[in-house]
């Protein structure tokens, strides 16, 4: 849909003498994949390059999410944060903008298929919470509707499928716009024509979880990519940011 180059600099959130921690952006491979082989720009080795030495990714973030993605600086460091993540340690919240008016507050329970790499593996367990924080109708025909509805919703995902919350939320027929594989394509391109956002709009604002080291409470933070803030501001959701602590903007992503 739209390609970017990156700024050399990612925006570091966190920095200490074992971990490191970035807001990713939109559109950006966590590290080299068979699958995006053309690709030639990638979060771990942009890090090292802007660091000087080898950092090790604790967990992923789809190439079209943006926020925060946690490093290790060693094999030894990365260790912790990895079982940390598997046995669900790490409290996670994103926010998507999705179509339709959403429940209020729902639990979306429903197994997750593998990809189609991966057909002969079972469906997996995947629980999904979610709250709506705000909706807006906008006046422009989609499909057989004169209108378009859409919500804005924080979402923590209690397990880590890959493609979690895209499948759920397409599950529940509330596709996050941008999502090319999961999503609506209608919705999808009038965002893009209509109001110039070609993103998924799904955002991984804050990482929670016991750091290895000091045992202390390790709250991580990723402000909001412009286009995403900017979309929130124009459908009046900025007393929804406000109290979600989301009034940030990551300037130039």
């Amino acid at each position: 849909m739209h390609e970017r180059n990156f700024e050399p600099v990612l925006e570091i959130l966190y920095e200490d003498e074992r971990y490191v921690a970035v807001n990713k952006p939109n559109g950006l491979l966590v590290h080299r994949t068979r699958i995006a082989e053309e690709k030639k720009e990638f979060a771990l080795q942009m890090l090292r390059d802007q660091l000087g030495y080898q950092v090790y990714a604790a967990h992923r973030l789809d190439r079209g999410t943006s926020g925060v993605l946690l490093f290790a600086k060693s094999p030894e460091a990365t260790g912790p944060l990895v079982k940390a993540f598997e046995d669900r340690l790490v409290s996670k919240t994103y926010y998507a903008i999705v179509r339709g008016y959403t429940a209020h507050k729902e639990t979306i329970d429903s197994p997750i298929r593998p990809d189609k790499d991966h057909k002969h593996k079972a469906p997996q367990e995947a629980v999904t919470h979610y709250t709506r924080l705000a909706t807006v109708e906008l006046p422009i025909p989609v499909g057989r509707y004169s209108t378009a509805r859409y919500s804005l919703v924080q979402v923590q995902p209690e397990t880590g499928r890959m493609h979690q919350i895209r499948k759920h939320f397409a599950h529940i027929r509330h596709y996050i716009i941008g999502d090319r594989r999961h999503g609506d394509w209608r919705h999808n391109q009038m965002f893009w024509e209509e109001l110039h956002s070609p993103f998924l709009l799904l955002h991984a604002a804050s990482l929670e979880l016991v750091h290895p080291v000091t045992g202390q409470l390790w709250v991580i933070q990723a402000p909001m990519p412009q286009n995403m803030h900017r979309l929130c501001l124009q459908f009046g959701w900025e007393e929804a940011l406000n109290e979600a602590g989301l009034t940030a903007v990551a300037v130039g992503l």
